[in-house]
């Protein structure tokens, strides 16, 4: 390697140290105390016995509209799947060598479906159904699955109470001694 060369690393090497080190003292702004209603917008956790439901209703009628418009592109008609996995059928496959898991066969509670697709549906833009329209598509993914009537209200109370087909086929791995 040539003088020049040498010359040329040993500068750009004490640069990059400066600047490193600069930026360590002032840090990368990470780390910064979340304000209350920061955190409130994240604290969507959901329980099964319905802790952490918002307010909002909705039933199966209104899900269908609402599904048509959110849902459908991805899971096809009435929840027959498509690009992605069928949400309706499967009853009675789970002890099977083909088994189909869909809400109706596999899904212990039906709060749990609330905050699947409040947190992460449409795919495209997670977030961004209000409250009621949850409770609507939760509402007609129960009915088409049979575990609900068409015109069942759903909403914080009525939520937790719907009994789901597989909801005793969830068991604990590593119970407590």
């Amino acid at each position: 390697m040539s003088m020049h060369n040498r010359l040329r690393l040993n500068a750009v090497t004490v640069l990059l140290t400066v600047c490193f080190t600069a930026w360590a003292q002032e840090g990368p702004q990470l780390g910064v105390v979340a304000k209350p209603d920061e955190v409130a917008a994240w604290d969507l956790i959901i329980a099964p016995d319905g802790v952490g439901l918002p307010p909002g209703a909705g039933d199966a009628r209104r899900g269908a509209e609402v599904y048509a418009v959110q849902c459908l592109a991805c899971h096809g008609p009435e929840g027959s799947g498509q690009l992605n996995a069928a949400l309706v059928g499967g009853h009675g496959t789970l002890a099977t060598d083909a088994p189909v898991r869909t809400i109706g066969s596999y899904w212990p509670y039906a709060t749990t479906v609330f905050d699947y697709i409040r947190r992460a549906m449409p795919f495209t833009q997670p977030l961004s159904m209000s409250d009621d329209d949850v409770y609507a598509v939760t509402a007609y993914l129960l009915y088409l699955n049979d575990i609900i009537g068409e015109r069942d209200m759903m909403n914080a109370a009525t939520l937790p109470a719907v009994e789901m087909p597989n909801r005793d086929g969830f068991v604990i791995a590593h119970p407590a001694p």
